[in-house]
This record gives structure tokens, C-alpha cells and sequence, in this order.
């Protein structure tokens, strides 16, 4: 027999907290440019550079010129600027439209500014802060690519950060990254200037891509040569191969 009166259960509605935003729901283009392009040149020289150092590792992420999320506040006041330079060790490779750090799961290990007239100042003051205090980076650097002597390095020690001395090569080093920020004489994309760029402990520069492929053409041409000399001295003509 049907129940003529069933009882329906009335649920009280379910309110869940707002999630927080992800790379994909917030905005990563201000369509601002770079402050210029010897600015922007010496910011895809750090990441070519990091770029084929994170290939000798499982992890890690480089990054320059986009967005970095570290408060759901700083969303809400469309406060959207990020780092010139950063990476990020201990995280999956991959591409990202911008740096969420509560999606991620942190923030920068290390970071580099670089200064310009309409910069500096608050690279030097609020922005130092900012990495220090807020967001707590293991390590923040700046450098103008106009004034190369106006650069310094910082490392958090006891939640303050600290200056990072030259070495006896006037080298910065980096604890993080087990690398050395160097200045070099050089022309990159035809500008010759200083520039800095990381090199490893034995001092040897760490390549950019370009490079890299340039130092396997000629170990490539090295060991050709190798093989000719020695089919030669067996009597054997290699152009005849």
C-alpha cells in the first residue's frame, strides 16, 4: 500500500567557502612592456641560462615579467605586478600562465629585480619588504643593466634579510641554486654590454640554449676531426667513405 503522506526531508542548503581563484580565473597580462629592450634582453638571458640548468634536474621553474599571487587581499586590489626574474625549486616542470602560491604550494626561492629611473626606488624599499616580510624568499637580488655597478644581493637569515658579500671574484653567490650571479662582459642579440648571468662554482658560465647547441656542434666537429686523423693514420681516406 503507497504511503498517502510520505515524509520528505528538507536539507538545509550547504554554503562552502569560495575557493580561491587559480591561474586560470585570474589575470596574467597587464600588456605592459618591459622598460626597455636591454631590460628585456637580459631578463631572457637568466631564463635561457636557468632554463638549461633546471634540464640536469626533475623539477623546478623559472619564470620573469608575470604575475605573482600571494594573498587572496592582493587579488581583491587587483595588485598584479611580479617579479623581473624568479625560480622555483621543488615543483613540477611545466608552463604557467602566472604564480599562484597557495595552487602551487610556494612562493620564489629566488628573485631579481632589475632597476630602471621608474623602479628603483621602489625595487630597493617596498618590493625588498615585500619578498622579506610577505612573501619570504630565500634570496633577492637586483640589478640595473644601465648602471652595472648597482646591483646587491639579500638572503633570509632569522626572518630578515642580510647582504649577500662578493666573493674574491666580486661574484654573489646563491645558497638556493648552488650558483654564482657573475657579471659578464659579452654581446647577447648584438647588444655587447654587462650583464649578469650565472655561473657554476668551477666558474665556468652556465649556457644558454643557443650556446649549448653551438658547444655540441663543436664537440661534434672535434670528435669528427678525431676519427679522420686516426682512419688516416690506418690508411683508410675518409672522404672516400
Amino acid at each position: 500500500m503507497t504511503n498517502p503522506n510520505p515524509i520528505t526531508e528538507v536539507l538545509d542548503p550547504v554554503y562552502l567557502p569560495e575557493l580561491p581563484p587559480t591561474q586560470d580565473e585570474l589575470p596574467y597580462d597587464d600588456s605592459e612592456p618591459m622598460e626597455s629592450w636591454r631590460h628585456r634582453c637580459q631578463m631572457d638571458l637568466l631564463i635561457s641560462t636557468t632554463q638549461t640548468w633546471l634540464q640536469q634536474r626533475p623539477d623546478g621553474f623559472v619564470g620573469g615579467n608575470m604575475f605573482l599571487y600571494y594573498s587572496l587581499e592582493q587579488t581583491r586590489g587587483r595588485n598584479f605586478k611580479g617579479p623581473d626574474y624568479f625560480v622555483v625549486l621543488g615543483v613540477p616542470k611545466g608552463e604557467r600562465k602566472s604564480w599562484v602560491i597557495w595552487e602551487q604550494g610556494k612562493g620564489p626561492d629566488v628573485v631579481i629585480e632589475l632597476l630602471s629611473p621608474s623602479t628603483a626606488q621602489e625595487d630597493k624599499t617596498s618590493k625588498k619588504q615585500l619578498y622579506e616580510q610577505i612573501i619570504r624568499v630565500p634570496e633577492y637580488f637586483w640589478f640595473d643593466p644601465f648602471e652595472p655597478e648597482d646591483w646587491a644581493g639579500f638572503r633570509l637569515r632569522g626572518g630578515r634579510y642580510e647582504p649577500i658579500q662578493e666573493d674574491a671574484e666580486g661574484c654573489l653567490p646563491s645558497e638556493v641554486l648552488g650558483l654564482y650571479l657573475v657579471k659578464w662582459e659579452g654581446k647577447f642579440r648584438d647588444i655587447e654590454a654587462t650583464w649578469i648571468r650565472w655561473a657554476t662554482a668551477a666558474g665556468e658560465l652556465v649556457p644558454t640554449e643557443a650556446e649549448l647547441e653551438r658547444q655540441r656542434a663543436e664537440q661534434a666537429e672535434q670528435r669528427a676531426g678525431r676519427l679522420a686523423r686516426k682512419l688516416r693514420e690506418l690508411g683508410v681516406d675518409p672522404d672516400a667513405l
